[in-house]
């Protein structure tokens, strides 16, 4: 039998036998749809199910192919989570509420009629279609096919005009934004000398902002109030020895609080309402753990408050300023310790087992009870509270991700909102007030939820700085004041970037070779058909870490030369609980790696990606994954870039930061012993294979990098020219794990897309 007639037979028993439904969902939706378009002379007339219709719906126009759970909440917006019968035949008005929901067409419609008529207007069901008709396979085709063609129908080919990498790498303009503890100030980072410095401006006046630092080398990486003083935090060259710094809100008076060599420091607590008084972790005395001292800002003395015994790998004061919560930790089972006061000795609260996490993060006023995060005896961490016995009582928790957060009011005395990452940032609100503030400004700004952050707030929870942020938008300040619903705006980020020719970041899903279900994101460039696009697989750092939907330049600024961005969260990335977390236990460049080769084969076999043109850039973790992908999957690459990555991992465990030691027998378990999986590290580690390098590659380092040492960079650019291989190597002597100097960041950037372009096109 010719396979043509075969096909034919195959459509026409499958499909005009019986009506789609549950029952048959999975042996029918295993027929690829191009076998029933590609049968010839069969008229299929059978009905289609409401959930035949969805799921065909969700695989057309989403990216949501592998998780179920994903599918689902799309679904529940859909349907409007109405409450249909899945299995019977889908009606054309029924249809039409789910193709106006998913091509975000909606206009106040109320009934199904009234989605047919919008479904009408926009020429997705014919003019003549009744509400009640259901749905033959033949015309479920037809209809899918002009939805595709509608979403679609603005999209050219021509791509957008090319922005410069400057604009999109230069320092964004003022940001971080945050207010003095009365509300009548307030603080920003902003330019000065080509670095970010700290600005005060007094809320509700036309006077100038005044500048309160004035560093020339390096950007300051964060600051915060304390009365009326800006601390903000600096390190030398990208060392990350971090120093704490104090200014006065005129600017008359800087001040190196901490000024001792090869020390970094940590805020522990603000101590709010003690006067001039902070607590702070330094490795001042052992430089592998940190102490607790007391700190004040206007005299630098320092009170030495709490000793690490040497195994302490977390601190935690009450409301008056005492430490009462130290974690303890062997690296890979940790005990929770409390004690009355800080005379007593601390003694074991909570134990974990191994894999389980417990982050206690405030005690409430009467010091009787402890806010945590904690996946303890469970997959997911949840928010809990624990009494002073240990009794955990749950607060929140979400079946699919873990609770990223929980937002306690001092004031009130309360955890008011617990935040959470699944496609995009979700909250949940347990003060009806804080709800109230929060819908109104979605209202105020048009903008949904995950686009909103309430960076900051005044004690009585009235006046708000707000930032609103998308995949389009780097960011926009507001403050708002709830009692008057006052809304001002503060400042634009990178305001010379054009939104609307930004591109979307599209959330996806698919199944990974060992059936795990893998989320990322996908960025299409702007006006170009998400056809045979040359691509680049971005893979994050940590590796336990990452990625999220919202602003990304460097995302941006490939989607702008015309390249779609893979961004997968691999086996090992965090959030999506401890069992995933754990399957990349000693996987690196093997399921992990494949988790990330799965996501550039489902790229091509959406044909989205052009099989010729792949390249792979990242940082850190991510530059290993790129050297790993370039080594053990060479055909897959036709450019790489490594971003102070790891090349051999004998030498990235050997070079830790010292006060990254409590943590060395978790890098033992998720990475391998040196020793004791030797032959395993030696497989794994680029450096031993470089014979396998093909694919072209350029790699970038930083000096003082403390985390992944030159020699990671030097070791594998070393080893290729050694075979004649010629690498491109940028190494920067005052940077470190990452390049924050705008001059730099802009040099890298233009050097990589020259060399994308140059390999890629």
């Amino acid at each position: 039998m010719k396979k043509q007639a075969l096909l034919a037979a195959m459509a026409s028993a499958l499909l005009v036998s019986y009506p789609l439904s549950a029952k048959a969902n999975d042996t029918v939706r295993s027929l690829d749809r191009e076998i029933i378009r590609t049968a010839e002379n069969v008229k299929v007339e059978a009905p289609v199910s409401v959930d035949d219709f969805i799921q065909y719906t969700l695989d057309e126009l989403t990216y949501q192919h592998g998780s179920k759970e994903m599918r689902d909440d799309i679904v529940k917006r859909w349907t409007s989570n109405a409450d249909w019968n899945h299995d019977k035949s889908i009606t054309k008005g029924e249809l039409a509420k789910v193709l106006v929901h998913a091509l975000q067409l909606e206009d106040q419609e109320k009934t199904t009629a009234d989605y047919l008529q919008t479904a009408k207007i926009h020429g997705l069901l014919k003019i003549y279609s009744q509400a009640e008709e259901t749905v033959t396979v033949e015309e479920m085709e037809n209809i899918l096919d002009h939805a595709k063609a509608f979403a679609s129908k603005d999209v050219g080919n021509k791509g957008v005009k090319e922005i410069s990498v400057e604009d999109f790498m230069k320092n964004p303009g003022d940001a971080d934004y945050e207010m003095s503890p009365d509300g009548e100030y307030i603080s920003f980072s902003s330019e000065w000398e080509n670095r970010m410095n700290v600005f005060v401006k007094k809320m509700h006046e036309d006077s100038e902002p005044i500048r309160v630092t004035s560093s020339t080398d390096r950007d300051i990486i964060a600051s915060f109030w304390k009365d009326d003083h800006i601390l903000y935090l600096k390190d030398n060259g990208g060392d990350e020895n971090y120093h704490l710094y104090s200014s006065g809100f005129n600017g008359q008076e800087e001040r190196d609080l901490t000024p001792y060599p090869d020390v970094r420091v940590q805020l522990i607590s603000g101590l709010s309402g003690v006067k001039d008084e902070i607590l702070i972790g330094m490795n001042k005395e052992d430089p592998t753990v940190f102490d607790v001292y007391r700190l004040n800002i206007k005299t630098g003395d320092l009170d030495h408050v709490a000793k690490n015994p040497g195994n302490i790998g977390g601190w935690l004061a009450d409301h008056e300023g005492k430490i009462r919560i130290a974690t303890e930790t062997d690296g890979v089972n940790s005990t929770v310790l409390y004690r009355e006061n800080e005379e007593d000795e601390f003694k074991p609260f909570i134990q974990t087992e191994e894999g389980d996490a417990i982050t206690p993060f405030a005690f409430s006023r009467d010091n009787q009870s402890i806010y945590a995060l904690s996946n303890k005896g469970r997959d997911k961490s949840e928010l809990v509270v624990f009494d002073l016995d240990a009794n955990e009582k749950v607060l929140y928790s979400n079946p699919q991700v873990d609770v990223a957060t929980g937002f306690y009011d001092k004031k009130k005395d309360a955890v008011v909102a617990a935040g959470y990452i699944t496609d995009k940032l979700h909250y949940e609100f347990f003060d009806k007030g804080l709800e109230r503030i929060f819908n109104q400004l979605e209202d105020k700004l048009q903008v949904s939820e995950s686009e909103l952050f309430l960076n900051d707030y005044n004690e009585n929870m009235t006046k708000f700085i707000v930032l609103v942020s998308s995949d389009k938008e780097f960011g926009t300040y507001y403050y708002y004041d709830s009692t008057t619903e006052e809304l001002t705006k503060l400042t634009e980020l990178a305001s010379w970037l054009d939104r609307d020719t930004m591109a979307d970041m599209h959330p996806i899903s698919y199944q990974s070779r060992d059936g795990l279900t893998i989320h990322g994101y996908l960025t299409l460039p702007k006006n170009k058909k998400p056809e045979n696009l040359p691509l680049i697989v971005n893979p994050h750092g940590g590796p336990w870490a990452r990625d999220t939907w919202g602003f990304n330049s460097e995302v941006q600024l490939l989607a702008n030369r015309g390249y779609a961005v893979l961004q997968v969260n691999f086996r090992s990335s965090v959030g999506y609980g401890k069992t995933f977390t754990d399957a990349g236990d000693k996987q690196w460049g093997l399921k992990i790696q494949d988790d990330i080769t799965d996501g550039v084969q489902w790229a091509i076999d959406q044909g989205i990606a052009d099989p010729d043109r792949i390249g792979i850039y990242g940082a850190s973790f991510g530059g290993y994954a790129t050297l790993a992908g370039i080594t053990f999957t060479p055909d897959l690459y036709a450019a790489a870039v490594d971003y102070v990555g790891v090349s051999n991992i004998f030498t990235l465990l050997d070079t830790i930061p010292p006060y990254w030691e409590t943590m060395r027998n978790n890098l033992y378990k998720r990475i391998g012993h040196p020793v004791e999986d030797k032959e395993l590290l030696e497989a794994v580690s680029p450096v031993f294979h470089a014979d396998k390098i093909k694919t072209p590659l350029f790699v970038a380092q930083g000096a003082n990098d403390p985390r992944v040492n030159q020699a990671e960079s030097d070791q594998i650019v070393e080893a290729l020219r050694k075979r004649g291989v010629d690498v491109e190597y940028m190494l920067k002597e005052n940077e470190g794990h990452g390049f924050d100097n705008e001059e730099n960041r802009i040099e890298f950037y233009n050097a990589m897309i020259d060399f994308f372009d140059k390999h890629l096109k």
